[in-house]
């Protein structure tokens, strides 16, 4: 029941998010305003998003049909991988939506986020973390998520705090569903490989990408104008 559980929201997901990728591409294309820059990053960025959770999300669903995870390990971290790589250019697009969103330049703390996104493709391509093994060696996966966790922070902060400065009703929303997730998420990194019920937050983690991915959405359609 678990498992069939698992997989309904997993395909339920991948149906949302790509809707929703789907219905700012659309809309992208009747843009004709100063902001279409923004937009068009935002849509990239959860497209993104999308494709490697379609990877993630859907290998798992056909490693439940073909023997269970536990047979499956190598397609289960090829998964793994690929939402690896694009979760973090997911990230490196959402700083340069801060930039055009609040029209800023780039600063050291910006160039520090980056270069955590750099780091982290890095870390990720190399042969120690032994994606196509069900033994995932603890130590690198503190490696390849240390920089995600600065990264993905330091733009949920920017968010936060640029946008309650231009009174900007969307991005701060945006920002709390970045920390939302990484709440859900950190728990699994630590302790998951000691207490597997906790892969269960993984769940709600994802949950908080879908309310992002509406929340950005809503750029698209939007008529309030923030004091930018």
């Amino acid at each position: 029941m678990v498992d069939i559980m698992e997989i309904l929201f997993d395909i339920s997901y991948l149906a949302i998010i790509w809707y929703i990728v789907y219905k700012m591409f659309t809309l992208l294309k009747e843009q004709k305003e100063p902001t279409v820059l923004l937009k068009n990053t935002l849509a990239w960025a959860f497209a993104l998003l999308a494709l490697g959770d379609t990877f993630h999300v859907g290998f798992r669903v056909v490693a439940y049909f073909s023997g269970g995870t536990a047979a499956n390990p190598a397609l289960l971290g090829y998964g793994k991988l690929a939402t690896a790589i694009t979760v973090t250019m997911f990230y490196a697009l959402m700083v340069r939506a801060w930039r055009l969103r609040f029209h800023k330049g780039h600063t050291f703390f910006s160039y520090l986020l980056l270069l955590g996104a750099l780091v982290r493709l890095i870390v990720i391509l190399l042969p120690g973390n032994n994606w196509a093994s069900a033994n995932v060696p603890f130590n690198w996966s503190m490696y390849r998520n240390l920089p995600l966790l600065i990264t993905g922070l330091g733009v949920a902060y920017l968010f936060l705090t640029d946008g309650k400065k231009a009174n900007d009703h969307l991005f701060p929303k945006i920002g709390i569903a970045i920390l939302v997730s990484y709440a859900f998420y950190t728990p699994v990194i630590l302790f998951a490989q000691y207490y597997p019920l906790l892969g269960l937050l993984m769940i709600p983690k994802t949950i908080a990408y879908l309310v992002a991915a509406f929340l950005a959405y809503q750029t698209f359609t939007d008529t309030k104008k923030a004091n930018l």
